[in-house]
Parts: structure tokens; C-alpha cells; sequence
């Protein structure tokens, strides 16, 4: 195991870390369970610090840790500025913000702003009248005449998006459980006491964000209802087929235009840190658009990720140009962040169906794209989607859509660290998702002790991509499709590379271009050239050259 090299970080210094790293997901109740209890924690989290460094990863974005009921596992905070005790304490935070340093790691926080959880004090106190001091803390409404919500707004969980409280005798939106009730960022204060949730992190020592569902913060302060969506466009959505989410083109319940003033509210916080922020764009319809919006300039969001690459077809070599070029044209002045597995979706391996070549290709791809990468825990020993039969669900979305929508659970299973007992080396009692069985042959153990494991190839790409410039911080170019061979050029400065990738299972072939290319990326299986410059690459193999 290759263990990465103490070293000083600086953010103040070194202010575009975040352009062109690799970050490295962390599901913490999955990832290392320390103290028996089957549910991973922090302290599990700094005992594999070794592991992670060993990737070779710039920084780690670990999942939600905060006080919560777990309605949606951590995604539904009571209290922002503690640690739920079956992660641990904020000692045991400050110890993994510590080994991750020394192990020149840098850590990002999964802050989740745009609703809490209903046991939250403040929303607790909101829901009392209408007039106290945080009554329009959330977003309420009186319903309409008839008693029925006040629009057709639909909650991604399933059914309206108003849930009704006796109390006020009103309803209150909540885009995702009805126990996570929506905040209301139309309201300054709300906006000051998040923006200090930030600065408490911050101060703590974390380098930045990843903020979920950032697109979600703002709601049409009119409450109109959205329009129907065409049929012939319900195939693109965040959401699953069976949800009638997907029948509304989201106009008004999210993407609202008022975010970007609080953005760089939320930006300026973040900079006297050198901090930077990666934002969830949930939307399917106009994701990349948004990631362009919200990453222009240097006054709004460092970077974020939209669903292109998350979605369930597999991509083609032409899907990813077009996807590349409308990046090109929506967000020439900003930065994607790039990620084909997390916490949400399907594991891709699983997902677009990849035999062990495809799956290597895929990593090297995502290594050499202009933007940041983000990979999930797992995905760098090529797991696939775990089976969870319905009686050990924990995840009401997939509880509510069974079976046609099996949820979020098949990604969120165990890490499995060795082969040789049930638990995977997670723990010594029974998890809270079961160890799939399956996953246990590509055990961490098992892939250390085997060369040829993807877990090497995880950690190749990884330090082909900080070995050179270009691919880390440089521009792209000549984004060109022949034959299922996608190719295009990678430069700054007076470097450039020339990245090809036969994204089939077909033998294809590729003429390199004019000039006089070194090959490199040997040991990620470039294809080597004939002395006219042709390339016979296998299924799913790849190009790689540098000009000289």
C-alpha cells in the first residue's frame, strides 16, 4: 500500500486546490464501524485515513454526521453544530480533520441548507403560531379555499409537497419527507444563521463544502404552480419512472433566480478560509445550465455536478461529447465537478452494466475530464449495486416505490475491507444494511494482494491525472466522435495531451493526429501506435499521448 506523504496545507496559499481534485465520497455509516454498534462513525473514518491517503485523493466529502432523527439518514440535521452521538462527538471530528491534514487530505462537509429536520428547535419553535419570532422561518402557507394545498407542488419523495399542522392551521412545504420541512431563505435572517452554520465548520478547520440540493434553497415567493411537463420529456428527471414527480417541469418549487445573491453571500464566507464549495445541482431538465449559472465567475459557487453522468443509460461516446460541449456553452466560465457513482444512485458498474475492462475505462475517463472528480466509497473496487431485500430496507424512498424502485440502500451498503468474515471487516456485529455477500471477493484485502485488482488501476489513474497540469487545472479541445472512439485534447501552458477512449465492446480504430506524440499511461493501458500513426484499440481501450 502506497501511504501519501505528510505535508503542509495552505488554503489561504494555495486558493484553487479545489480545481481539478479528486474527492474521495465518504458514506460515514458505511464506512468503518469503530465501537461495535454496526453503524460506521468518525473515529472508523480516521483508522482508514491510511487507506484513503493511500488512493492518492486531494480531499474527502464525508456525508451528513450531524444530530438527527435519521428519517433520511443525516440528511435531516436537528443541530447543525454537533455530532450525532453514533458518529461520535466533535472531538472525534477535530481527529479526523487532523489525520486527514497530516496525511495532506483536505475535508469537505456535507452541509445540507435548504431544510432541517421537523425535531429541529427551529422549526419546532416556528410551528407554535404565526407570530413568533421565527414564524416565517419556513415556508408556510394558508391552503386554499377548499382546504386543499396551495399549489400542485410534488415532494421528490412521492405526493404533494405541503404537509398540513393543525397548529397554525397551515401548510408547510417539504420538497423531500414531510419530516424535513423547507426553510425559508426569503427571510434574511434564516440566510445570517446559516451563513453562520458555515463559519462555525469553517472555523473548526473543514476546507470546504458540499452542499446538497443547492438549487432547492429558493421558492417562487408567489407560490405559483408549475406546468405540466410533456410526456415526450418525462424521460429526463432525477427522479424515478414511478414517481410522479417527474410530470412537472420545476419552474417555480426550485432554480429560483433569487439564489445566486445568497451564493455569493455564501461565497464571501467562505473566502478569507480559502474554502471551496461543490453544489448538488438536483435537477435533470436544466442541471447543467444551472451549473453554469451558479459557477460563473469568482464570486458564486468554486464548482458543481449535475445528473448527466449519474443517469441510468450508459454513456456512448457522442452522449459524452454532447454533454461536454453543452458544458462548453452554458458554463465556459465556470467548473464542473464530474462523478458517475454516490450515496443517491445506482452503482455505475451495476447502472450501465460494465464488464471489468469498461469499468477501468470509465476510470480513467473521469481522470482525464476538464472539471473536478468526485468518486464514492466502493467505487474504486469496482463494487456492484448490492442486492437489499425488502425486509432489511432502511430508505423510505425505496420503501415507498417497491419494487419497481428498489432505493438507495444498494449503494449504501457496508465497505467491505476483507474477505474472511461476514461483516467484511466493517464490523464485529451485525451492520445496519446487511455485507453483500457477493462484495465480499473484492475486498480491500483481497485487491491489495492482487496487481491486477481495479483498486490499482483506481490509484494509477489517479496519479496519472496530478502528474500532469493539463489534466488537472487545463482546458479541452477537438472533442470529436469516429467510429465509438471518443478523443479530444487536453493543454495548458505548453502542455498537451491527447486523450482516446473506445467507449464499446467492439475493436475500433484511431488515427493519431499530425506531430510527434510520447506515448504515456503505459500501466492504464494506452494502445500503442503503428509507425503510420494508427492505433487498433480493443473494446473499451484508451489512447494517451503527450505532445512533444
Amino acid at each position: 500500500m502506497i501511504i501519501a506523504t505528510a505535508q503542509k496545507l495552505d488554503n489561504a496559499i494555495d486558493r484553487d486546490w479545489w480545481r481539478g481534485a479528486t474527492i474521495y465520497q465518504i458514506y460515514p455509516r458505511s464506512y468503518q464501524d469503530s465501537n461495535g454498534d454496526g453503524i460506521g462513525d468518525l473515529a472508523g473514518i480516521t483508522k482508514r485515513m491510511p487507506y484513503i491517503a493511500s488512493l492518492g485523493v486531494d480531499a474527502i466529502w464525508i456525508s451528513p454526521f450531524f444530530r438527527s432523527p435519521m428519517k433520511d439518514f443525516g440528511y435531516d440535521v436537528s443541530d447543525y453544530c454537533d455530532v450525532d452521538p453514533m458518529f461520535g462527538t466533535l472531538a472525534d471530528f477535530d481527529a479526523v480533520v487532523d489525520a486527514a491534514h497530516r496525511s495532506g487530505i483536505r475535508v469537505m462537509i456535507d452541509l445540507v441548507l435548504s431544510h432541517t429536520s421537523d425535531k429541529h428547535a427551529w422549526f419546532a419553535q416556528s410551528r407554535r403560531d404565526k407570530t413568533n419570532s421565527k414564524s416565517d422561518w419556513y415556508v408556510w402557507a394558508d391552503p386554499k379555499p377548499d382546504g386543499t394545498p396551495p399549489n400542485n407542488w410534488l415532494s421528490i419523495f412521492g405526493g404533494s409537497a405541503w404537509q398540513w399542522d393543525g397548529r397554525r392551521e397551515q401548510y408547510y412545504l417539504h420538497n423531500f419527507l414531510t419530516s424535513q420541512p423547507d426553510l425559508n431563505f426569503h427571510n434574511s435572517e434564516v440566510q445570517d444563521a446559516l451563513l453562520d452554520v458555515a463559519t462555525f465548520w469553517l472555523k473548526r478547520g473543514v476546507d470546504g463544502f458540499r452542499l446538497d440540493t443547492i438549487n432547492f434553497y429558493f421558492h417562487d415567493a408567489e407560490l405559483r404552480s408549475n406546468p405540466a411537463l410533456p410526456v415526450e420529456r418525462r424521460n429526463a428527471s432525477i427522479a424515478p419512472s414511478v414517481n410522479p414527480y417527474n410530470h412537472q417541469e420545476h419552474l417555480y418549487d426550485k432554480n429560483r433566480p433569487e439564489n445566486l445573491a445568497f451564493l455569493r453571500r455564501l461565497r464571501a464566507v467562505m473566502e478569507p478560509y480559502g474554502a471551496a464549495a461543490v453544489g448538488e445541482v438536483g435537477d435533470a431538465q436544466y442541471g447543467l445550465e444551472i451549473l453554469g449559472q451558479y459557477t460563473s465567475g469568482d464570486e458564486l459557487m468554486h464548482m458543481c455536478y449535475a445528473f448527466e453522468f449519474l443517469a441510468q443509460d450508459k454513456p456512448t461516446a457522442e452522449r459524452i461529447v454532447n454533454v461536454l460541449q453543452k458544458v462548453d456553452e452554458v458554463a465556459s466560465d465556470g467548473w464542473p465537478c464530474w462523478a458517475f457513482s454516490n450515496h443517491d444512485v445506482q452503482r455505475h458498474a451495476s447502472r450501465w452494466n460494465l464488464q471489468p475492462f469498461a469499468q477501468r475505462m470509465f476510470a480513467t475517463l473521469i481522470m482525464c475530464l476538464r472539471g473536478s472528480v468526485c468518486i464514492y466509497q466502493g467505487e474504486e473496487l469496482g463494487l456492484d449495486e448490492a442486492r437489499v431485500e425488502f425486509e432489511d430496507l432502511q430508505d423510505p424512498y425505496g420503501i415507498e416505490f417497491w419494487p419497481e424502485y428498489q432505493g438507495r440502500d444498494g449503494c449504501r451498503t457496508p465497505m467491505v475491507w476483507t474477505t474472511d468474515n461476514r461483516n467484511g471487516g466493517f464490523s464485529e456485529t451485525k451492520p445496519w444494511l446487511p455485507v453483500a455477500p457477493e462484495q465480499l471477493a473484492k475486498s480491500v484485502a483481497a485487491q491489495e494482494a492482487d496487481p491486477h485488482a481495479i483498486l490499482h488501476h483506481y490509484r494509477k489513474a489517479i496519479k496519472f491525472r496530478h502528474a500532469y497540469p493539463a489534466l488537472e487545472s487545463g482546458q479541452h479541445s477537438g472533442l470529436t466522435v469516429e467510429n465509438d472512439v471518443l478523443s479530444f485534447f487536453r493543454h495548458l501552458n505548453d502542455e498537451t495531451i491527447l486523450c482516446a477512449f473506445n467507449v464499446s465492446n467492439s475493436p475500433a480504430e484511431f488515427t493519431l493526429p499530425t506531430g510527434d506524440w510520447l506515448p504515456i499511461g503505459e500501466d492504464l493501458g494506452s494502445a500503442q501506435a503503428s509507425k503510420d500513426g494508427r492505433v487498433e484499440l480493443a473494446p473499451w481501450q484508451v489512447c494517451l499521448r503527450l505532445k512533444q
